[in-house]
């Protein structure tokens, strides 16, 4: 099949003039050039249509051999240029210096319908940022990331994408929770797609270094390729250029607080310039509301990355950011007024999310009140977040609010975990509370349902279901892969035939691994 590439990355940056692939320091470079280690028999799991479709492949080609065998890292096509990134980060709040792409390894950029695309793969080998690593990645989390990535797309949130998940025939060892129990596991490789993986990271290692020559360069491409409406390179650009991520990271990450969508890993080396969701690593959906959870295992004492501490560690992120190209603008102010205007955008942006996914057609400044009262019923007791506001749709604004609270609470009743033998007293009193906002509302009970319904999705990929998924597939049955990412197309619709997906987590999850807690070891 024939396809174009342009590799800008390669082409205008500073590259490792090292052609040897061994781990290593690499300085005054943006990328190591590295090829993806041959697997043993790669084999198609599944692919993203949607994701074929915006690069031209069509689906006679990613059904074919030469498909798996070049998105395994086995062949290439023409034009390509394959590489690792150099990078740095602030991993659980402390600098780490040199991280890099340690098992990603980008194909090239590909060029389609005026559209340019990277291919990344991830879990193709070592790379000179490999470290300790061996380069690979295990089934599991490659299931993870490949259905999260399409899952979050079609929830709304900014994202990279899969192409496609490919099993390898080769087993990785992984010590999963690293506790001494290691185990052999099937090797996969995802393809990933994004206009750009620079990350935060990416500028951050050259202000460690003091190398403001590589970092201006790695500046300017930036600036030049994906935020052209900013200017030509100047501090005035460059300041522009990062309210703009600001901005993006806000929408982003009131995206994610609006779904109960937990990352677990927001280190700034996983800080997407382009504001995008990167790297799904043990990530996780929040199933009761609980905002001081975490899914990483790693993080489950400091609960740095918990669901409720988003927003400020993002903004945290985006200050090392702002002292990372401090250097190039030599002035603080406008830098700090561009990190107020990510506390402005996400205040602006999840207030208006909460207003759609509660019905009301506009923003009061006493709904800050209605919100508040909310998060408090929440977390009074076990009750799941998406049923909540996918059942809350059922609630009549012509509903006396004098009923008793079984009545008033009949509606959303599916989403507790625990039903009978409670008084529910703090839901019942914010229903009340809700009824009497939505009498300022002029539009009808099927309008409120219908615009609610639109915002609030009916199936997110739950813990559990992705482990159902996984295990059937290493069993070799891919079967529910494939089901999982069908259901996760319309994450908004109602599926009768698919309503098994759209359950709370059963009691055997609670606790499970895979379902409550993952670990880093992937």
């Amino acid at each position: 099949m024939s396809v174009q590439f342009h590799n800008r990355y390669c082409l205008e940056l500073p590259h490792d003039t090292q052609p040897d692939n061994y781990r290593r320091q690499v300085f005054q470079a943006c990328y190591s050039l590295v090829d993806p280690t041959p697997v043993r028999a790669p084999t198609l799991v599944a692919y993203s249509k949607e994701v074929a479709a915006l690069l031209g492949f069509t689906s006679e080609f990613c059904l074919s051999e030469e498909f798996s065998s070049i998105f395994a890292g086995n062949t290439q096509m023409e034009g390509m240029c394959t590489y690792a990134s150099c990078y740095g980060g602030h991993q659980f709040g402390n600098w780490a210096d040199q991280l890099g792409d340690g098992r990603a390894i980008s194909l090239g950029e590909l060029v389609y319908d005026n559209s340019s695309w990277e291919l990344q793969l991830k879990g193709a080998g070592p790379t000179p940022y490999s470290r300790m690593g061996d380069g690979r990645a295990v089934l599991r989390s490659s299931i993870r990331e490949f259905l999260c990535s399409e899952a979050m797309h079609h929830l709304g949130i900014p994202t990279t994408r899969a192409l496609s998940l490919i099993q390898t025939g080769d087993a990785v060892v992984r010590d999963m929770f690293y506790d001494g129990n290691a185990k052999h596991e099937p090797g996969a490789i995802v393809c990933r797609v994004a206009p750009t993986f620079i990350r935060f990271g990416n500028f951050e290692i050259f202000y460690a270094r003091r190398d403001a020559e590589t970092q201006r360069k790695l500046l300017d491409f930036t600036l030049r390729h994906y935020y052209p409406e900013c200017g030509a390179p100047s501090k005035e650009a460059y300041v522009e250029m990062f309210r703009s991520i600001c901005h993006r990271t806000a929408k982003m990450i009131s995206g994610w607080m609006g779904v109960g969508f937990v990352h677990g890993v927001m280190n700034t080396d996983n800080m997407s310039i382009l504001g995008l969701t990167i790297d799904y690593g043990p990530y996780g959906w929040l199933d009761h509301y609980d905002p001081g959870w975490t899914p990483n295992t790693t993080d489950s004492y400091q609960k740095r990355y918990a669901y409720g501490s988003q927003p400020s560690i993002a903004l945290w992120n985006l200050e090392r950011l702002a002292n990372a190209l401090y250097e190039q603008i030599q002035d603080v102010s406008p830098l700090e007024n561009a990190l107020q205007y990510y506390v402005d955008s996400f205040e602006q942006t999840y207030r208006q999310l909460r207003s759609q996914k509660l019905g009301l057609s506009t923003f009061k400044e006493s709904d800050l009140d209605l919100f508040s009262h909310l998060n408090k019923a929440l977390q009074s007791e076990e009750i799941d977040m998406t049923i909540f506001y996918r059942s809350l749709a059922k609630v009549s604004k012509n509903t006396d609010p004098k009923r008793e609270t079984a009545d008033l609470l009949h509606p959303i009743r599916d989403a507790f975990y625990q039903y009978e033998g409670r008084s529910h007293e703090a839901m019942g009193n914010w229903v009340r509370q809700y009824l009497q906002r939505l009498q300022d509302e002029e539009r009808s009970d099927a309008e409120r349902t219908d615009a609610m319904n639109r915002v609030n999705p009916k199936y997110i990929l739950r813990n559990y279901l992705a482990q159902k998924a996984i295990d059937l597939a290493e069993k070799g049955d891919f079967s529910l892969v494939q089901q999982t990412l069908a259901v996760m197309r319309n994450p908004f619709d109602e599926q009768p035939e698919r309503e098994s997906f759209a359950q709370k987590r059963p009691e055997w999850a609670r606790n499970r691994p895979g379902c409550s807690t993952l670990s880093c070891s992937s």
